[in-house]
């Protein structure tokens, strides 16, 4: 009997043996080693849910991770900033999936049921998920006889061979502390802490030696850099496969955000990109012929038939091949000019005879390409404070190509799609109404009768997007007090129903002539969605999860709802 099948049978038992406990007693050591300022914690083998709601008590932001049916009972009693998660050691694919990582990451009771073989992969995965200065703290169970091993699939444990695989991930022991279990006279418990160093660098020495210090006779390798970027923060869910080393992303994508990057560059402003040329060679017929198309039509998820579906085809793969050509081959790594960063796999594209739709499987068949999966990580994580280092770079470098004397403006590099767009959700609101269906303020619960506003649930200044599940129906009023606000985790849990009921009435109806639009844009800007229809709760988990990414890597001020943000509305 594996240990998931032994929880799943004794559930209702064991949550009531985890909840009876005093959480103070059983943790002591967070009196020590929280940090005063909540942040972002995971609690692996959450349980009861007991420690996740335990800290999200005290402010903690929490993604509580349980394979077993414990999962689904917690659920019905958590804490608004618990977000639940199938999921289970050593690979937690989900939970890295979400391009997330944590200030304070929780096993406890739970490195038992980790099979030895898998333990030293299962402890770098935990590393990696972690902040600079993160804290790890694991629990060890010492006392159990053969036949409770076996029916609970507990395995042996030793602290020794835990600061083993610290020493090798440079990670440091901070306490190491031994007590008796409060219910039981024949078990004890050995608690580990570690803490990672204050560093803060992760991938950023190899983002900069390609940005500032590395050799270039052209934009090409910043221009990637940037695609790349722009990619994993805004499409974390474009990835077609994960590995513990690489990301895999369809080519097609970084063909698609390749043209919308250099159209107006090259096709408006005509500013050379490499010496003593005013247009690049791999700009085609083509891409030229791509003048009669704005960059907001060339978006994941846009369909094109006839001509114009050619068109962008022939553009997509040309510039494809001109990726792994130049800017892919010679990236490479410091003081290793024949080891290059990125891999490419591309595959032969015809020119499509019907219809076509840049979807994540479509652009997939141009090929793929691979990504350090760490880097991949710190695309996503910096992007915001990476955009700007790069345009930088990329406008000194090409001012000495320039005949301008006066220099380049950086408004040239702005990203031409970067317009705020709520028309597709304020018609669909008018229709609905029009059919005599009543419209509801997601963020007040109270009935529209008038004009009405739509927000962009994470705000349009900080978070580029129009897709259709980030627009909700609101009254004006509360539009302008939330502004640019992120809303809170409990601000969102609270609006919860009522932003799933807007989604279904509004995309998931059969009568919606966007439905497909909206799951699609749905599957590459959320992370951690698979099917090509998910549920609508799986999707507003998504969008819990990217919350909390946006919250942790801009800073972003929050809004708290109504309570504290705006007088209740008759």
């Amino acid at each position: 009997m594996d240990s998931t099948t032994w929880y799943n049978q004794n559930t209702a038992t064991l949550i009531n043996s985890y909840d009876a406990l005093d959480v103070g007693q059983v943790h002591e050591w967070a009196t020590r080693h929280l940090r005063e300022e909540p942040g972002f914690a995971c609690d692996i083998g959450a349980g009861s849910g007991r420690d996740a709601n335990w800290l999200a008590e005290q402010g903690w932001e929490v993604v509580a991770v349980e394979p077993s049916n414990m999962r689904e009972l917690a659920q019905r009693n958590t804490h608004q900033r618990v977000t639940w998660l199938d999921d289970s050691l050593p690979g937690l694919k989900a939970l890295r999936e979400l391009g997330r990582k944590f200030d304070l990451i929780l096993l406890s009771a739970v490195w038992m049921h980790v099979a030895p073989a898998t333990r030293e992969r299962a402890f770098r995965i935990l590393v990696e998920l972690l902040n600079p200065a993160g804290v790890l703290v694991i629990t060890l169970r010492q006392g159990a006889d053969e036949n409770e091993n076996r029916r609970r699939g507990f395995h042996a444990v030793s602290g020794e061979e835990l600061i083993k695989y610290a020493n090798r991930r440079a990670i440091a022991v901070t306490e190491r502390t031994y007590h008796p279990d409060l219910q039981r006279s024949h078990v004890n418990w050995e608690t580990l802490v570690f803490a990672m160093p204050d560093d803060g660098t992760g991938s950023l020495p190899l983002l900069r030696h390609i940005i500032i210090n590395d050799n270039k006779s052209s934009s090409y390798k910043l221009g990637l850099l940037r695609v790349l970027a722009r990619i994993a923060e805004t499409a974390p869910g474009i990835v077609i496969e994960r590995t513990d080393e690489y990301v895999d992303i369809p080519f097609g994508m970084v063909g698609l955000y390749w043209i919308k990057q250099y159209m107006p560059l090259v096709l408006h402003h005509r500013l050379p990109q490499l010496p003593g040329r005013q247009s690049p060679g791999w700009a085609s017929e083509s891409f030229h012929r791509l003048s009669g198309f704005s960059t907001f039509d060339l978006r994941p998820g846009a369909s094109f038939d006839g001509e114009r579906a050619v068109i962008v085809v022939g553009a997509i793969r040309e510039v494809c091949a001109n990726i792994k050509k130049m800017p892919a081959r010679y990236i490479t790594y410091p003081g290793a000019p024949n080891r290059p960063v990125f891999e490419c796999e591309r595959k032969p594209m015809r020119n499509p005879s019907g219809r076509i739709t840049l979807s994540r499987e479509y652009l997939a068949q141009f090929g793929r390409f691979r990504i350090p999966a760490q880097l991949w990580q710190a695309l996503g994580q910096y992007a915001c404070w990476l955009e700007p280092v790069i345009i930088k770079e990329w406008s000194r470098l090409i001012s000495g190509w320039s005949v301008s004397e006066a220099g380049i403006s950086q408004d040239v590099f702005a990203w031409h799609d970067d317009r705020r767009n709520t028309r597709p959700a304020y018609e669909r609101a008018q229709a609905l109404r029009g059919k005599g269906s009543e419209l509801t303020c997601v963020w007040s619960a109270s009935r529209i009768r008038g004009d009405f506003a739509i927000d962009h649930c994470f705000p349009w200044a900080r978070w580029y997007n129009n897709d259709l599940w980030n627009l909700l129906p609101t009254k004006r009023r509360i539009n302008l007090s939330k502004s640019d606000k992120l809303p809170s985790s409990p601000a969102m849990s609270e609006a919860k129903g009522r932003i799933i009921d807007w989604w279904n009435r509004a995309w998931d109806s059969d009568s919606s002539p966007l439905r497909e639009r909206f799951f699609m844009e749905a599957g590459y800007s959320l992370p951690g969605l698979h099917d090509p229809e998910p549920s609508l709760d799986d999707i507003y988990t998504a969008a819990v999860h990217q919350r909390a990414r946006l919250k942790a890597d801009q800073q972003l001020v929050e809004w708290h709802g109504l309570t504290q943000n705006y007088p209740p509305v008759a």
